[in-house]
């Protein structure tokens, strides 16, 4: 944009009218980024709700049977190595989510957050089987 000679002509409608939309655009974008910023804000609380709501309280009670997350496992630990340890007795809880379990196996007892505990659930009966022999079909 180039400067007139005379400054009367510097008010003339061509030279402001540029400046004009460009401060509208500048104030557009303005509201568009504060409006996309408001929307990440609402959508970010609504995704903390939303997974915040879909957290297990756990219940334990003293004596019931628990398992206790392996955590010096490897990363990889490989396909048949249990992540779960036990089962183990709890003896105690604690206000804050602190739990003392004691192990059944070595009667050592101490104290773990209860988000390394799952509840123990005995295997599933099997019943007998009945086997039947397979005859050859009759033609």
């Amino acid at each position: 944009m180039k400067f007139p000679d005379e400054p009367d002509s510097l008010c003339t409608l061509s030279i402001i009218e540029p400046i004009v939309q460009e401060v509208f655009e500048l104030d557009c974008k303005n509201k568009l980024e504060e409006d996309f910023l408001d929307n990440l804000e609402i959508e970010d609380k609504e995704t903390k709700v939303f997974h915040v709501a879909r957290i297990s309280k756990k219940n334990f009670t003293v004596g019931q049977k628990v398992l206790l997350q392996h955590s010096k496992l490897k990363f990889f630990p490989g396909k048949l190595c249990s992540r779960w340890l036990g089962p183990h007795v709890i003896t105690k809880i604690f206000a804050n989510g602190a739990v003392e379990i004691q192990s059944l196996k070595t009667k050592n007892t101490f104290k773990v957050n209860d988000h390394q505990l799952k509840e123990y659930r005995k295997g599933f009966q099997t019943e007998p089987v009945e086997i039947m022999d397979l005859e050859d079909p009759i033609l």
